[in-house]
């Protein structure tokens, strides 16, 4: 009898077809047809036959599951741009190696951040309700479903990275005038471009933004580095939109702030507490005060199909005895 020697790997959720077809042609693939989420249990069974794990960004694995993985688990290749839901350092110290999938979703997340940025302030998702009550909308009137206007705004972007690059060159053709946080100024000739104002202190950014984009990765550093000290910084007729992680905005101050009249509005695709959404959040929604979003932001075909071509170029990379390119290392390393 023959014994495959294709590397056993296991994918965590369910992925585009044409990706699981290739990975069932190159490895020996255990799917998740159902594509439920995987319990904790479910996890360690898999880590310890896997030689290679694909997990998503809904799959936590911590030192809890790496301490569990069998011997011949050698890789982790993220389903993912960020490696958050991974404990690299654990994983280093097993001699496990970690790849993610950047540079793939930077347009359909700008793009998806362009569309709350018009969606809030322009009161799209009411609008859009009004018409599905049928009998509610009684006609035009000079007066009615009056939101605000974005050309000549001035916009603020947290994070000035390959996304929040983009989300500026689309909001700078919408006549918004840009401005930007972010560790450091970004190479002059794109601040040139863009006619990019950058600002050291993120307080003094807020305070004089109409709109605020959160666009910087979810790292130690940023978690809640929208505090409530800072968004009550923020002008009353001031928007906020979110689509880069939950965990970067303290959400219960955030929705005090929305109760209060403090802001604007929001327009958020992440939550603190995934896939739990606070109900107090649900409820500013239905009264118009904020747009919700499940996560979408990266979600359009082209973009996951172009992920898992990463995470097998990753793996195909890796099993060849070379190192993969989108390897990920601890951070002191």
């Amino acid at each position: 009898m023959l014994v495959s020697k294709k590397p056993l790997v296991v994918i965590t959720r369910k992925l585009p077809d044409s990706i699981e077809t290739r990975m069932r042609e190159l490895f020996e693939a255990r799917l998740n047809v159902d594509d439920r989420r995987l319990s904790k249990a479910e996890l360690i069974e898999a880590v310890s036959h896997a030689t290679v794990l694909v997990p998503t960004i809904t799959d936590h694995i911590g030192e809890e599951i790496i301490h569990a993985a069998g011997p011949n688990l050698k890789l982790i290749a993220n389903f993912g741009n960020g490696t958050d839901n991974i404990d690299v350092v654990a994983a280093a110290k097993r001699g496990i190696t970690v790849t993610n999938t950047p540079n793939v979703l930077t347009e359909d997340t700008a793009d998806m951040t362009m569309a709350l940025m018009l969606a809030a302030p322009r009161r799209l998702v009411e609008g859009a309700a009004i018409l599905l009550d049928d009998g509610k909308w009684e006609g035009w009137g000079p007066t009615w479903m009056l939101g605000r206007r974005i050309w000549g705004k001035r916009l603020g972007i947290v994070g000035m990275g390959r996304i929040g690059t983009a989300v500026a060159r689309r909001a700078k053709a919408f006549g918004l005038s840009i401005h930007y946080h972010n560790r450091k100024p970004v190479n002059p000739k794109t601040e040139e471009e863009l006619e990019a104002t950058y600002w050291e202190s993120l307080d003094q950014m807020l305070a004089r933004m109409d709109i605020i984009s959160v666009n910087c990765p979810s790292t130690p550093a940023t978690f809640h580095l929208l505090s409530a000290r800072r968004l009550a910084l923020m002008q009353p007729t001031a928007f906020i939109v979110n689509t880069a992680r939950g965990q970067i905005i303290d959400e219960h101050a955030l929705i005090e702030q929305l109760e209060r009249g403090k802001l604007a509005g929001a327009a958020l695709d992440v939550f603190e507490h995934e896939p739990a959404v606070n109900s107090k959040l649900r409820k500013l929604a239905k009264h118009g005060k904020v747009v919700i979003l499940p996560h979408m932001g990266s979600a359009t075909l082209e973009g996951r199909i172009d992920m898992g071509e990463k995470v097998i170029i990753n793996i195909r990379t890796f099993i060849d005895g070379h190192r993969p390119p989108d390897r990920v290392l601890p951070r002191d390393q």
